[in-house]
C-alpha cells in the first residue's frame, strides 16, 4: 500500500475536495464514505469502491480487515493528521472509501413515493431517507432546495440508505406530481385536512414532506388529493419534520401491509 504524508499529494487533495465541496462531488461524480458501516452497506449493495483511504491503526481493526478482503480497490495509507482532515467524526474510523455516485433512476410515476419539498437540514434529510427505506418507499424525489444527499452529514444520518433507495435530486416536484398516477398526500394545517388515521392510504401513494420553516409550498399543496393532520395533544403546534414523516410513512406502510 502507498503511504501518503503530504497535503500536496493528488489523492489527498481530491479526497479533501470531495469531503468539503458539493461542486467537486457533482463535477467528479465521486463522494466519500466514512466508516465501516457505510462501506459495508455499499459493498453489500454490489457496488464497487474506487479507492480506500486508511490509517495504519485502522488496518488492524477486524471490521476493516473484512472490507479489505472484499475489494480489490486501490488502497492508500494516510497519516493520522491527514486522515483527520478528511473526517468530520470526533473519533477517526480509520477507513474512508472513494466511490462513484450512482446515476439517478428514471422517475417512477406510480407505487410508493416520497417528495421532499425543501427539507433543508442534512440530519433530517438523512433520517427521513433511512425511515423511507425501512417503510417500503420505492423512490424519493428531492427538490433543489434540499441538501446534497451524498454529503458526509446526510450520508451519516442516512446510514447508507442512499445506497439502496433510488433518489432523484434537483427534481421538478410540480412536474413529477402532475404525472403521478396515485394519491398525493401531505400533512397540512388546512380546514379540509382529515385525521391521518381516518384516511384511506391504500394503493399508490406519494407523501409530500415540506421544509422545516415554510412547510409544503402553496403550488404543491394545491396538487395534493388528500390533506391530513397528525393528531397531537393541545399546546403542541408541530413535530420535527423527520418525526412527522416517519409517522405518516408507517401509517401508509401499515395500511398496505
Amino acid at each position: 500500500m502507498e503511504t501518503i504524508t503530504s497535503q500536496q499529494n493528488p489523492h489527498f487533495k481530491l479526497a479533501l475536495k470531495l469531503s468539503q465541496s458539493k461542486r467537486e462531488r457533482n463535477k467528479s461524480g465521486l463522494t466519500l464514505l466514512d466508516g465501516s458501516h457505510l462501506i459495508l452497506a455499499w459493498l453489500d449493495a454490489g457496488r464497487a469502491i474506487q479507492t480506500l483511504l486508511l490509517t495504519e491503526r485502522g488496518t488492524q481493526k477486524p471490521e476493516i480487515a473484512t472490507i479489505l478482503a472484499r475489494t480489490n480497490a486501490k488502497k492508500l495509507i494516510l497519516s493520522d493528521e491527514l486522515f483527520e482532515a478528511l473526517s468530520e467524526l470526533p473519533s477517526a474510523t480509520g477507513i474512508l472509501a472513494q466511490v462513484q455516485i450512482p446515476h439517478p433512476p428514471v422517475p417512477q410515476l406510480h407505487g410508493r413515493c416520497l417528495l421532499l419539498d425543501g427539507v433543508q437540514d442534512p440530519g433530517n434529510v438523512g433520517a427521513i431517507l433511512r425511515t423511507a427505506y425501512a417503510a417500503g418507499v420505492e423512490q424519493v424525489w428531492l427538490s433543489a432546495a434540499c441538501p446534497d444527499i451524498w454529503s458526509p452529514k446526510v450520508l451519516r444520518a442516512g446510514m447508507g440508505a442512499q445506497v439502496v433507495l433510488p433518489c432523484i435530486e434537483n427534481a421538478d416536484l410540480l412536474q413529477l406530481a402532475a404525472q403521478y398516477s396515485g394519491k398525493i398526500i401531505a400533512t397540512l394545517l388546512d380546514q379540509n385536512a382529515i385525521d391521518l388515521y381516518a384516511s384511506d392510504l391504500r394503493g399508490d401513494v406519494a407523501l409530500v414532506v415540506g421544509s422545516e420553516g415554510q412547510g409544503v409550498s402553496t403550488e404543491l399543496a394545491a396538487m395534493c388529493s388528500l390533506k391530513v393532520l397528525i393528531p397531537m395533544q393541545l399546546g403542541i403546534e408541530s413535530l420535527n419534520v423527520g418525526h412527522a414523516a416517519a409517522i405518516c410513512l408507517y401509517e401508509i406502510y401499515r395500511q398496505n401491509n
